[in-house]
């Protein structure tokens, strides 16, 4: 350093706040400019004074413990031209500071690279980590985590070490990411996951993660994003002992998750053992897509061999044949990559239409994928796989009411509900459970704006005292209700038989209900079967036949006569349909209609609740 050859005036450096002086460089110290000078301490925050240029600390007014106000002189600086690092000053601190280095190694614990022996336990029951299922599921780089750093309410029990290496995120993995991001802009993308970890207290829910789990719905409900739910655990755990809970019962985790029924689309995964709190959660849901070898129940063994109802293993309580056939689960798949890839093209039906179409099998196979004999069984979703965009259908609870087949799928890239009678089982006659069926598939599509094709053909409404002893009527009648109330675009086309209340039903109530009711040439309609209707209206007619060839013949005159007058053709001309059209149009006429339909309308606040019967 070298005296300033300018002789220039000394500069003088004030205090910028009101506080009490805490450091400053001594009498006659060296300081280039921007470096500290002096500290002034307000409020117990540290503000560092810097030299607005170089010089020689002279006049030092500035004394420690001393009160300054805003102006107050602390020092002079005589210049001075600084060619080294100064007295007194500081470097930069080297290698990584402490609380980041803690941080590292604390949000390391959440991922599977710092918990490679919980990781190896699950890898060697054949199974993914949830970490890894989301990792599947969500876009690169776009997650959020919320609460990842929470643990067990376990203090009383366990170390602090235990409860970070052991309990991280307490089990409940919750956080915001997009799906489907290179097929959807990202306001579309946007999604929502809750994820049990099994390999954290076999995914039981705790005291921590109830309060997680109430803080994200309400998130949820705000951003108004769908969610996705893994749902694999063990129910309420009983282990926590950091906050004083007797009963639990005032926990509103699952009134949180239940209230957003028809607000945001929710679809629940469940890949191995899931029961009790875990089990309600997944039955909530909208759509439930479930591996093979999962097993659900709202009671675990211990709960039912605590109860005295015997003893059984996790895998007798609720296995997948059970569920899948009772209506519990949604899809079924083979394994934990399957299931995230069906959550995901689900999720892509709630997010919108696709760009560009998706093409389409040749419509002229439709003209010949109905047998031609009027009574012989045919399978149903070889008509909604040539109508469909190739790949795009996903059918749901197949095993569930098989007469009655409910799917998602597109047409040109529109997502579309599709709502199915299947002639192979009881004719496609409506039961109880078929009616059930079809009208919570119906709220579903309502409550998230997606346009229905019905496609029909059935007998009616399933009848005799078996079925009525399934309550029917109640269960159809709800099938009226639910159609009545639906405000989404609907197309309805009769296949083949559309007869008495259950092709009403399958058209909303009417045939005046859907935006369009048109049929296939092959199709035929009345007020009930045809065979049946005949002997009613003829009953005395052919009691007084004596000789039974003239009854047949009588019989077989009429049943021929109302067959031809409740052909497609016939109904069109008292304009009970609205057109009778080659099966190869089908299509597009719907795609026609769902164009004019436009775009869905804007549902904000707007809320419709989804049955879970």
């Amino acid at each position: 350093m070298t005296d300033d050859p300018h002789g220039s005036e000394p500069v003088q450096v004030r205090s910028p706040l009101q506080g009490v002086v805490v450091a400053a460089l001594p009498e006659g110290a060296t300081v280039a400019a921007g470096r500290q000078v002096v500290v002034v301490e307000s409020m117990k925050m540290e503000h560092v004074v810097a030299a607005p240029a170089s010089g020689r600390v002279s006049g030092l007014r500035g004394v420690l413990g001393q009160a300054v106000a805003v102006g107050d002189l602390l020092c002079s600086l005589d210049p001075v031209t600084v060619h080294e690092p100064a007295t007194g000053t500081t470097s930069a601190p080297q290698g990584e500071r402490p609380e980041l280095r803690e941080l590292r190694e604390r949000k390391l614990l959440l991922q599977d690279a710092g918990r490679e022996a919980a990781v190896q336990r699950r890898h060697g029951a054949g199974r993914r980590t949830v970490r890894e299922d989301l990792a599947d599921l969500l876009d690169e780089g776009s997650w959020v985590e919320y609460g990842g750093l929470a643990v067990a309410a376990q203090r009383a029990r366990r170390s602090a070490e235990e409860l970070r290496t052991r309990t991280p995120a307490d089990g409940l993995i919750a956080g915001l990411g997009r799906v489907n991001g290179d097929l959807f802009p990202d306001d579309r993308a946007q999604c929502a996951v809750l994820a049990y970890d099994y390999t954290v207290l076999a995914g039981t829910q705790g005291t921590v993660g109830h309060l997680k789990t109430d803080r994200f719905l309400e998130v949820v409900e705000r951003l108004r994003i769908p969610v996705v739910l893994f749902a694999e655990g063990g129910g309420g755990r009983p282990g926590d002992s950091d906050y004083p809970v007797v009963s639990g019962l005032h926990t509103t985790s699952f009134s949180g998750w239940a209230a957003l029924s028809g607000l945001v689309p929710r679809i629940g995964i469940v890949s191995g053992r899931c029961f009790a709190g875990n089990a309600a959660l997944l039955g909530c849901s909208d759509v439930v897509v479930a591996t093979r070898t999962a097993t659900v129940g709202m009671g675990g063994p211990a709960m039912i061999e605590g109860g005295g109802l015997g003893t059984y293993t996790p895998e007798e309580v609720g296995p997948v044949e059970v569920q899948a056939a009772n209506g519990v689960l949604d899809v079924v798949v083979d394994d934990d990559a399957a299931a995230v890839a069906t959550a995901k093209q689900v999720l892509g039906y709630f997010q919108g239409a696709l760009p560009g179409g998706g093409g389409c099998a040749d419509q002229e196979r439709l003209r010949g994928v109905l047998p031609p004999e009027r009574s012989r069984a045919y399978d149903v979703r070889e008509v909604l796989a040539l109508l469909a965009d190739p790949g795009s259908v996903t059918e749901l609870r197949a095993a569930f009411a098989p007469g009655m087949v409910t799917a998602l799928a597109r047409l040109d890239g529109r997502p579309v509900g599709v709502l199915a009678n299947d002639p192979r089982h009881l004719a496609g006659a409506i039961t109880s459970d078929g009616a059930d069926k079809a009208a919570r598939f119906l709220q579903l599509c309502d409550a998230f704006d997606l346009p229905v094709l019905t496609l029909v053909d059935t007998p009616g409404m399933m009848v005799g005292p078996d079925a009525e002893r399934t309550a029917l009527v109640r269960h159809t009648s709800r099938l009226f209700v639910t159609g009545a109330s639906l405000t989404v675009p609907v197309v309805s086309v009769v296949l083949r038989k559309a007869y008495g209340l259950g092709a009403q039903a399958m058209a909303l109530g009417s045939t005046r209900a859907p935006l369009l009711t048109v049929a296939w040439p092959s199709a035929e309609l009345g007020a009930m079967g045809v065979e049946g209707a005949v002997k009613l209206a003829l009953r005395r007619e052919l009691e007084a036949l004596q000789d039974s060839g003239e009854r047949q013949q009588l019989l077989d005159t009429v049943v021929a006569d109302q067959y031809d007058r409740g052909r497609a053709l016939s109904v069109a001309t008292a304009f009970e349909i609205d057109d009778v059209i080659d099966p190869a149009d089908t299509r597009e006429t719907v795609l026609a209609v769902l164009r004019s339909a436009g775009p869905a309308p804007a549902r904000t606040g707007r809320k419709r609740v989804i049955d879970t019967w």
